[in-house]
């Protein structure tokens, strides 16, 4: 600039002293000069050698901002909100330097050996957000953003973070340093667009985005990485952060994917070391595995509607009319067991017309919606009873049932009064209930601080366990047939039957000893039923033959009272707690059962008239009652020995903590506040692979419950989640789910996916996950990233919501939710066609 205002000086100069023709064109061409020396002058300033470095900052940012306005032009609100994101980025560079490493203002000629020097040091980062001054961890990274969003802006800053992806894919080849490649950590993004109508990005992750990619063109390849991860939008904290602190503080835990680079906590190790046998390896009479071929990811997966009998209400392995028909006898309740298709259906169930959200527990609990589930039949025939009644666009629940129709807390408490010992939740924490109806009597049990396992079959009783779930109360579509049911020997504290219609006196007890098997030594058997008040006939009849039972049985009779105010009799029995009793009876009628015999092997084994003993070693399980509920909550069981192997390789007891620990960070950093879950709305929760129970305990302080579920072929922990004080069931996923369509809030899957892939076929359990979940529920997928892409892409072909991605170490965390979309075309399934 100096240059041009002198020549123009001199020229003037010249100008008053010679007029000569010569003189004016030397004038002119030395203008002309000046002013192409002022305009080079002013874009080059040679003063500061930090400003090349600034520069260059400057125009990669350029660079990103206009291929995110590109790639992100067709989404709501952006190009404002770019504009601004740019203007605040560079202006958060030029006033804060003092924000950046010292290192990364060194000039443009020092920028390859600055980043040599940070990819050996990517823990360097004086510009992370406070919260890492904690001992950071992979579930918190969702944290600092969705905890102070609500559920739109969630979906805002997912679509920012599926924007600002495409941006680094699109510049890879061009800037070696820019965000959208594979970085050196090991981190990969996943694409977490929404489906049809995605909202457009939120203006605070833009900022944050292009912030962030800007400090990663500065630095290393590593923090590339880190920069990736603000990328998403969802506040998440860079992968180096746990570097970092892991070598400040080797001793703390890390939290990482289960499976994953943890592997010294949550790799399993032990499926095959003798210390937890599997299901399948217990249930001598399942059947083969399944086997089907590996389906080729399809990201335009055409989706059809299911068309069967049973309509919104179709649950395939109940309502196969093809196996049903040709069943030999029905005497044994046989047409109400699982008869689950070789071929499992891959179409969707539809909704009932006029279906909306759920409402919320605890209204739930008096009444629901009457579309939801729309059946009468149940309210004509029970509506005296007080079990459910019709009230205008409503379903409505008094609390009433056929034993207790003044109310089922006056009946709850009826039964302790008799029975001090029972001590609902304490004692008593974990309930069967036979032949519940709509599940009334679990329903007012969470009052006492009791869980309660409901079931009844689907049968003429229609819609009564879809009902319950409606409601929000725990309970499956079971029989008492010609199988065990799936669950465990010894685990239920309490076991309830409020005449539910079943002949337990009939063929030698063969279903009463099914009872037996299920109760824990010291545990009650509730029965209230007419033979135990009445005088008729047919019911004196029955009360003999079932004294003659429950003696052969060694069950003791605590008590038989009357309760005046529903004007029903209630018989307690008790199990006993040693062998004494059965050495000293003079008949071996009901026999014991075979050593040989596994009391918890119930995956498809056959019904066996016959006791098991009850174990004597003080280090068996079923020696000892557990502690009382909510100590038995966070402590391993007694009989869980360190010189067990648990599944994740720890000694067993070590193994048990170390699983608690994990899933409380995991709930508490990432599930509760870091997804945009409303947990007011969830009620119903299923841990679709569940190892000790870890996350279903780690949810204990919010208004849910738990459906554990152990797969069959993975090791047999379910003793120990029923011990603590929670329940579930054993179950094959290559087969449906005993429940209604809708049953669930929130599924949760832990490397079950990649499981299901290998014996499965992929999208006949996609397809199930769908059935089994409400609309507007979600699902949360830890997993691996192959697997979380393709299941990606067949829930978008569903118009499922992705509502978080993210990866690490080729693990990936996917959270999406459903909507109430269903295909037009059909796909008749013939196997349920009646």
């Amino acid at each position: 600039m100096a240059l041009g205002k002198y020549s123009r000086v001199d020229g003037r100069k010249s100008s008053s002293s010679y007029c000569s023709t010569v003189t004016l064109v030397v004038f002119v061409a030395l203008c002309l000069v000046g002013v192409w020396m002022m305009t080079s002058s002013s874009v080059v300033p040679v003063q500061n050698v930090d400003k090349p470095s600034q520069e260059s900052k400057n125009e990669v940012q350029t660079t990103v901002n206009e291929s995110h306005d590109s790639s992100a032009s067709d989404e709501d609100n952006t190009s404002g909100e770019t504009n601004t994101g740019t203007e605040n980025t560079i202006k958060q560079f030029e006033d804060n330097p003092g924000d950046l490493p010292e290192d990364a203002t060194k000039g443009e000629a020092n920028v390859s050996v600055v980043q040599e020097e940070k990819s050996s040091n990517s823990q360097e980062n004086t510009n992370l957000p406070e919260k890492t001054t904690e001992n950071v961890s992979l579930e918190e990274k969702p944290e600092g953003k969705y905890g102070k969003q609500n559920a739109e802006e969630e979906k805002n800053s997912g679509d920012a973070s599926r924007t600002d992806r495409e941006n680094g894919e699109g510049q890879k080849d061009e800037e070696s340093k820019t965000v959208g490649k594979d970085s050196e950590a090991g981190e990969t993004p996943i694409n977490d667009e929404t489906n049809s109508g995605g909202q457009g990005d939120s203006e605070e992750g833009l900022k944050g985005n292009k912030s962030d990619l800007n400090e990663g063109e500065k630095k290393s390849k590593d923090n590339t990485s880190e920069t990736k991860d603000d990328d998403k939008g969802e506040g998440q904290v860079e992968e180096n952060v746990e570097q970092k602190q892991d070598k400040e503080s080797p001793g703390e835990k890390k939290e990482v994917f289960p499976s994953g680079a943890q592997s010294e906590l949550l790799k399993e190790t032990a499926t095959q070391n003798g210390s937890f046998s599997t299901q399948a390896e217990e249930s001598k009479d399942e059947k083969d595995a399944h086997k089907s071929s590996e389906p080729n990811p399809q990201i335009g997966y055409s989706w059809k509607l299911c068309n069967v009998t049973a309509g919104s209400d179709y649950i395939p392995c109940l309502d196969n009319w093809q196996a049903i028909k040709s069943l030999r006898t029905t005497k044994h309740y046989e047409h109400r067991e699982r008869h689950c298709p070789e071929e499992p259906p891959t179409c969707l169930v539809a909704l009932p017309e006029g279906y909306q959200r759920s409402i919320e527990w605890p209204t739930s609990r008096d009444k629901i919606w009457y579309h939801n589930v729309p059946h009468t039949k149940l309210a004509e025939v029970k509506g005296h009873q007080n079990w459910v009644k019709v009230s205008g666009e409503y379903l409505t629940f008094p609390g009433g049932g056929t034993q207790f129709k003044h109310g089922a807390l006056h009946y709850i408490d009826f039964i302790q009064q008799n029975v001090p010992d029972v001590a609902w939740g304490k004692r008593s924490r974990v309930v069967l209930d036979v032949g519940c109806g709509v599940a009334s009597f679990g329903g007012y049990l969470f009052e006492r601080d009791t869980l309660t396992m409901s079931f009844a079959p689907k049968d003429e009783h229609e819609a009564q366990v879809q009902f319950a779930l409606e409601r929000g109360i725990p309970g499956i579509s079971a029989v008492m047939g010609t199988k065990r049911l799936p669950f465990p020997g010894r685990v239920f504290d309490v076991v309830h039957c409020a005449r539910c219609r079943v002949p337990w006196h009939i063929e030698g007890g063969k279903l009463l000893l099914e009872l037996n098997r299920l109760l824990r030594p010291g545990g009650f058997f509730v029965w209230s039923a007419t033979p135990v008040y009445q005088k008729l006939p047919e019911d004196a009849e029955i009360w003999e033959a079932m004294q003659r039972l429950t003696k052969s049985m060694c069950w003791e009779i605590v008590s038989i009272s009357k309760d005046r105010v529903n004007g029903v009799g209630i018989a307690i029995y008790k199990k006993p707690m040693s062998n004494e009793c059965y050495e000293k009876r003079l008949k071996n009628d009901p026999p014991l059962c075979e050593e040989s015999d596994d009391p918890s092997a119930a995956w498809n084994v056959p019904l066996q008239a016959c006791m098991h003993k009850v174990p004597v070693d003080a280090a068996k399980r079923g020696s000892q009652w557990p502690e009382q509920w909510p100590a038995r909550l966070e402590k391993p069981p007694y009989w869980l020995l360190s010189s067990q192997v648990g599944v994740y390789g720890k000694a067993a007891p070590e193994d048990f903590t170390a699983d608690y620990e994990h899933w409380k960070r995991v709930v508490t950093k990432s599930y509760i506040n870091g997804m945009g879950i409303n947990w007011s709305t969830v009620r119903n929760v299923m841990d679709m692979r569940s190892i000790y129970g870890g996350f279903a305990a780690a949810l204990r302080e919010l208004n849910v419950w738990v459906m554990n579920v152990v797969t069959v072929d993975s090791p047999d922990t379910l003793p120990i989640i029923y011990d603590r004080g929670l329940f579930g069931v054993y179950h094959d996923w290559c087969e449906s789910f005993s429940t209604y369509p809708r049953s669930y809030d929130l599924l949760h899957a832990d490397h079950l996916f990649s499981k299901i892939k290998k014996k499965c076929k992929f999208e006949a359990f996609v397809a199930e996950v769908d059935r089994i979940l409400r609309p507007e529920g979600k699902l949360i997928v830890r997993d691996k990233v192959e697997i979380i892409s393709e299941l990606e892409s067949l829930l978008k072909a569903m118009r499922w919501e992705v509502r978080l991605t993210y990866s690490k170490d080729a693990e990936g965390l996917l959270c999406v939710q459903k909507t109430v979309w269903r295909p037009k075309q059909m796909a008749t399934i013939t196997y349920a066609i009646a």
